[in-house]
């Protein structure tokens, strides 16, 4: 949903911050790594139902994943090994807020029955489910982007649960089930297109020639060279 015009205007507005960050010597990896860090806390304070703790660490989990590709960017050293790693710290983070949820409800906090700790356990799949889309389809040359709860607004959603605490559990059930039309409605949009036959790419030249040098030892000839034009 955060995807497009807002997502360019707020790159927009990390950019003078990314910079000066890379002005001074910060890495984007260290920035990475404090946005786990922040998480790792944020977790705890959760399960342990310090509620106004935990959203202030929220906070500080969303800021440097907004940060660090800008610091990347700034810094000329945008590349693969910094997409991987930031990949995986967003996956391990999300794993780490959802566990933090999982415990407190676990302990019967909120005087919730133990089991509903098997709800956070369930959001956390469909958002894993609805990252794997996208970089599958990405890697197979479709598009997966879209939904109505990525990984943006499930931070919003979420902090609005830790700040309103009451609610904790309904704003799960929201996430959990427009999470899951998300992985859902991503399912199908690259089913569609996965469906559509794509024409081949055409076969160069050498392809060719090593393809009729393979049919002619096969059938016992020698295969027929072509003259290049000087």
């Amino acid at each position: 949903m955060f995807d497009g015009s807002f997502r360019t205007n707020f790159e927009k507005v990390m950019s003078p911050i990314g910079a000066t960050l890379s002005r001074i010597g910060v890495s984007p990896d260290v920035v990475t790594g404090l946005g786990v860090a922040m998480a790792a806390g944020c977790a705890v304070a959760t399960g342990t139902g310090n509620f106004r703790v935990a959203f202030l660490l929220l906070v500080l989990t969303g800021l440097p994943d907004a940060i660090d590709g800008a610091v990347a960017k700034a810094g000329g050293i945008s590349g693969p090994r910094g997409a991987f790693f930031d990949s995986v710290s967003d996956r391990l983070s999300d794993g780490l807020l959802f566990a933090g949820a999982g415990w407190y409800l676990a302990g019967g906090g909120g005087g919730y029955d133990p089991r509903m700790a098997l709800l956070p356990f369930g959001l956390y799949i469909a958002a894993s489910l609805v990252s794997y889309e996208r970089a599958k389809a990405e890697a197979l040359g479709f598009d997966a982007r879209g939904g109505l709860m990525e990984r943006a607004e499930r931070f919003v959603v979420f902090g609005l649960g830790l700040l309103f605490s009451e609610f904790l559990v309904p704003v799960l059930w929201l996430m959990f089930v427009l999470t899951s039309a998300t992985a859902a409605f991503r399912f199908v949009k690259v089913w569609k297109q996965a469906s559509v036959d794509r024409p081949l790419p055409p076969r160069s030249a050498s392809s060719t020639r090593r393809r009729q040098a393979r049919a002619a030892r096969r059938s016992g000839r020698s295969p027929v060279r072509t003259r290049r034009q000087g």
